[in-house]
């Protein structure tokens, strides 16, 4: 009697183990969906970049995440070229998905990787973290920038953009510029 007790025990303890490993599975696999974008998003994101600006110098360095909780990805777009780009830093973009195409949240200014997503929410989208430096700012920072409802501040150098101060929490999204690439096919035309 004892053995099958036991034995009733460790089949309970094994697939109760289970369930909760296939529960985390699932949650994980559902929060990459949130941040992968289908193929149809990307490629009309680069439709909309290559439109965006017309500047063919310029490049740029790109992370999907969604910032609003709907379970669709926005794009954070860090833009680099000598029309984005000043001695405080570069631009960078804030998008959502909008009828097939793209619709710009913000265009944060003055800005230099890594780009954070903060764990923290504001009015429903989680904060950004930005490099802030360069532009008379000797020491650079971490600056937090909190959705006001309809966007981010463009200036994170100024309020409502705040230093943060002690431990970021956060996931970095774009760690450097590194590997930015053209949002046009061919450079030369």
């Amino acid at each position: 009697m004892k053995g099958i007790v036991l034995r009733i025990r460790i089949f309970t303890l094994v697939v109760v183990f289970c369930s909760v490993l296939l529960g985390a599975v699932s949650i994980g696999n559902a929060q990459q969906g949130a941040d992968t974008p289908s193929a149809e998003a990307t490629e009309s994101l680069k439709k909309f970049l290559g439109t965006f600006y017309d500047d063919r110098m310029a490049q740029y360095t790109l992370a999907f995440r969604d910032l609003n909780g709907d379970g669709i990805p926005e794009a954070i777009v860090h833009l680099s070229g000598s029309k984005w780009c000043g001695s405080g830093g570069c631009n960078t973009l804030i998008l959502t998905p909008n009828d097939g195409s793209w619709r710009v949240v913000t265009n944060i200014r003055i800005t230099r990787p890594p780009i954070y997503v903060l764990s923290g929410m504001s009015k429903g989208w989680h904060n950004i973290g930005v490099w802030v430096q360069g532009g008379g700012i000797r020491l650079g920072y971490v600056a937090e920038l909190r959705f006001n409802g309809k966007a981010y501040p463009e200036n994170p150098s100024v309020s409502p953009a705040k230093r943060l101060e002690g431990k970021l929490r956060g996931k970095v999204l774009i760690p450097s510029a590194q590997g930015a690439k053209p949002p046009y096919e061919d450079q030369s035309t």
